[in-house]
């Protein structure tokens, strides 16, 4: 049997695509077939050693997968003809700007967050007093809660030195200082501050 000339070159145009969608899939079918392994693999191990929280187990399996699912990808592209230098400057890339980025929001963030930890956990409501501490032996900012917001609770200042003044404290300060804490606005007589 013989194979006529157009059949040939045909298949001699596509050689080259087919055996690169070959490949990818052949990657994406052992990537698959690994991260199902190394999952099973896992699980047994949670089985036969009870002992391991599953608090270690799930985060493992999950880092696990995504570094094969990563590792697939970057075959992949590179059997597409992406170049590896060209993919590692733009993940470092990426990495350095989100990193600049992270550092630059981070007290915005934190504050954020505190927030959220107010309003969940409710350490304190408004209309309650509150003194957050500088340490043991000094008073520190003492007043009613008036405003809760992602960035700052303020207070309305209830020490002798501006009376009726608001004061913004930022979220992140009741979480780093000692915080004393009355309900309802019942507050103690005044300590004298040491001068």
């Amino acid at each position: 049997m013989t194979i006529s000339l157009p059949t040939l070159e045909w298949l001699l145009a596509w050689r080259e695509p087919l055996l690169t969608a070959g490949q990818v899939l052949l990657i994406i079918l052992l990537a698959w077939l690994l991260q199902r392994l190394l999952t099973r693999g896992i699980t047994r191990l949670g089985k036969r050693y009870p002992q391991l929280p599953a608090e270690l187990l799930v985060p493992l399996r999950g880092v696990l997968r995504w570094l094969v699912l990563g590792s697939a990808l970057l075959l992949v592209l590179e059997r597409v003809g992406v170049s590896a230098q060209v993919l590692w400057g733009a993940l470092t890339g990426f990495a350095a700007v989100a990193a600049i980025a992270f550092f630059a929001l981070w007290s915005v963030l934190s504050n954020m967050f505190c927030a959220l930890l107010i309003f969940t956990l409710g350490p304190f409501r408004i209309g309650d007093c509150v003194e957050v501490l500088e340490s043991a032996d000094k008073p520190g900012v003492r007043g009613r809660v008036m405003e809760i917001n992602l960035f700052y609770t303020t207070l309305e200042d209830l020490s002798g030195d501006a009376p009726g003044a608001w004061v913004q404290i930022p979220n992140t300060l009741f979480f780093q200082k000692a915080v004393r804490r009355w309900r309802n606005g019942d507050l103690p007589p005044e300590r004298p501050r040491n001068v």
